[in-house]
Protein backbone atom coordinates (compact mmCIF):
# COMPACT_ATOMS: atom_id res chain seq x y z
CA UNK A 1 0.00 0.00 0.00
CA UNK A 2 1.47 3.55 -0.71
CA UNK A 3 -0.26 6.82 -0.14
CA UNK A 4 0.99 9.93 -1.59
CA UNK A 5 0.60 13.89 -0.39
CA UNK A 6 1.93 16.89 -1.78
CA UNK A 7 3.13 20.12 -0.98
CA UNK A 8 3.60 23.51 -3.00
CA UNK A 9 5.39 26.24 -1.82
CA UNK A 10 6.36 29.72 -2.96
CA UNK A 11 8.21 32.46 -1.35
CA UNK A 12 10.99 32.81 1.04
CA UNK A 13 10.93 31.01 4.36
CA UNK A 14 9.00 33.41 6.60
CA UNK A 15 7.11 35.51 3.99
CA UNK A 16 6.44 32.19 1.40
CA UNK A 17 3.12 30.32 1.69
CA UNK A 18 2.39 26.76 1.07
CA UNK A 19 -0.45 24.43 0.32
CA UNK A 20 -1.00 20.56 1.50
CA UNK A 21 -2.90 18.39 -0.23
CA UNK A 22 -3.80 14.35 0.32
CA UNK A 23 -4.45 11.73 -2.30
CA UNK A 24 -7.57 10.72 -0.39
CA UNK A 25 -8.47 14.84 -0.48
CA UNK A 26 -9.15 15.00 3.19
CA UNK A 27 -7.05 18.18 2.48
CA UNK A 28 -7.20 19.76 -0.12
CA UNK A 29 -4.77 23.01 -1.06
CA UNK A 30 -4.83 23.94 2.95
CA UNK A 31 -2.63 26.26 3.71
CA UNK A 32 0.76 26.12 5.77
CA UNK A 33 3.67 28.80 6.05
CA UNK A 34 5.97 30.09 8.44
CA UNK A 35 2.57 31.83 10.35
CA UNK A 36 1.03 29.03 11.18
CA UNK A 37 3.83 26.91 11.98
CA UNK A 38 5.59 29.08 14.46
CA UNK A 39 3.26 32.09 15.14
CA UNK A 40 -0.38 30.34 15.53
CA UNK A 41 -2.48 31.82 12.93
CA UNK A 42 -4.40 29.72 11.34
CA UNK A 43 -3.90 26.99 9.06
CA UNK A 44 -2.03 23.74 9.21
CA UNK A 45 1.62 22.84 9.82
CA UNK A 46 3.74 19.46 9.59
CA UNK A 47 3.69 18.93 13.16
CA UNK A 48 0.29 18.74 13.42
CA UNK A 49 -0.21 16.48 10.57
CA UNK A 50 2.07 14.20 12.75
CA UNK A 51 0.16 14.50 15.70
CA UNK A 52 -2.68 14.00 13.99
CA UNK A 53 -1.31 10.51 11.97
CA UNK A 54 0.37 9.08 14.99
CA UNK A 55 -2.89 9.47 17.32
CA UNK A 56 -5.30 7.68 14.29
CA UNK A 57 -2.45 5.10 13.70
CA UNK A 58 -2.00 4.28 17.96
CA UNK A 59 -5.75 4.29 18.20
CA UNK A 60 -6.14 1.73 15.45
CA UNK A 61 -3.31 -0.45 16.65
CA UNK A 62 -4.43 -0.09 20.34
CA UNK A 63 -8.02 -1.45 18.61
CA UNK A 64 -6.60 -3.92 16.98
CA UNK A 65 -4.45 -5.26 19.88
CA UNK A 66 -7.43 -4.92 22.07
CA UNK A 67 -9.69 -7.24 19.66
CA UNK A 68 -6.95 -10.10 19.82
CA UNK A 69 -7.22 -10.45 23.67
CA UNK A 70 -10.98 -10.50 23.38
CA UNK A 71 -12.07 -6.84 24.11
CA UNK A 72 -13.25 -4.08 22.63
CA UNK A 73 -13.44 -0.40 23.74
CA UNK A 74 -16.41 1.57 23.72
CA UNK A 75 -14.33 4.54 22.92
CA UNK A 76 -11.11 5.49 22.60
CA UNK A 77 -9.16 9.14 22.74
CA UNK A 78 -6.26 10.21 22.10
CA UNK A 79 -3.94 12.76 21.58
CA UNK A 80 -0.50 13.47 20.56
CA UNK A 81 2.15 16.74 21.73
CA UNK A 82 4.71 17.28 19.45
CA UNK A 83 7.79 18.56 20.20
CA UNK A 84 9.62 20.52 17.55
CA UNK A 85 12.69 21.65 19.15
CA UNK A 86 16.05 23.86 18.02
CA UNK A 87 19.24 21.67 18.44
CA UNK A 88 22.90 22.92 17.15
CA UNK A 89 21.89 21.07 13.47
CA UNK A 90 18.79 22.90 12.87
CA UNK A 91 14.78 21.62 14.05
CA UNK A 92 14.13 18.27 14.94
CA UNK A 93 11.12 16.63 16.31
CA UNK A 94 12.36 15.33 19.33
CA UNK A 95 9.36 13.99 21.25
CA UNK A 96 5.64 12.94 20.90
CA UNK A 97 3.54 12.81 24.27
CA UNK A 98 0.81 10.60 23.52
CA UNK A 99 -2.33 10.78 25.50
CA UNK A 100 -5.30 8.45 26.22
CA UNK A 101 -8.33 7.72 27.66
CA UNK A 102 -10.35 4.68 26.93
CA UNK A 103 -13.50 3.00 27.80
CA UNK A 104 -13.06 -0.87 27.14
CA UNK A 105 -15.41 -2.95 29.64
CA UNK A 106 -14.36 -6.00 30.84
CA UNK A 107 -9.87 -4.55 30.53
CA UNK A 108 -8.23 -5.02 33.82
CA UNK A 109 -5.94 -1.85 34.25
CA UNK A 110 -2.64 -3.80 34.27
CA UNK A 111 -4.27 -5.54 31.36
CA UNK A 112 -5.01 -2.43 29.08
CA UNK A 113 -1.90 -0.56 29.83
CA UNK A 114 0.41 -3.84 28.80
CA UNK A 115 -1.87 -3.86 25.49
CA UNK A 116 -1.42 0.45 25.38
CA UNK A 117 2.36 0.11 25.55
CA UNK A 118 2.77 -2.57 22.70
CA UNK A 119 0.24 -0.36 20.71
CA UNK A 120 2.88 2.36 21.50
CA UNK A 121 5.70 0.36 20.17
CA UNK A 122 4.00 -1.56 17.17
CA UNK A 123 2.09 1.45 15.80
CA UNK A 124 3.96 1.94 12.21
CA UNK A 125 3.84 6.04 12.59
CA UNK A 126 6.00 5.37 16.24
CA UNK A 127 8.34 2.91 14.31
CA UNK A 128 8.71 5.89 11.52
CA UNK A 129 9.34 8.66 14.21
CA UNK A 130 13.23 9.07 15.38
CA UNK A 131 11.50 10.85 18.39
CA UNK A 132 11.11 9.57 22.71
CA UNK A 133 7.48 8.74 22.11
CA UNK A 134 5.38 8.22 26.02
CA UNK A 135 2.20 7.50 26.96
CA UNK A 136 -0.14 8.44 29.61
CA UNK A 137 -3.00 6.16 29.90
CA UNK A 138 -5.90 5.97 31.53
CA UNK A 139 -9.66 3.55 31.68
CA UNK A 140 -12.70 5.73 32.03
CA UNK A 141 -16.01 5.05 33.22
Amino acid sequence: MKKTASAIWQGGLKDGKGLLSTESGALKQNPYGFNTRFEGSPGTNPEELIGAAHAGCFSMALSMMLGEAGLTAERIDTAAEVTLDKLADGFAITAVHLVLRAKVPGASEAQFLEIANKAKEGCPVSKVLNAKISLDAALVG
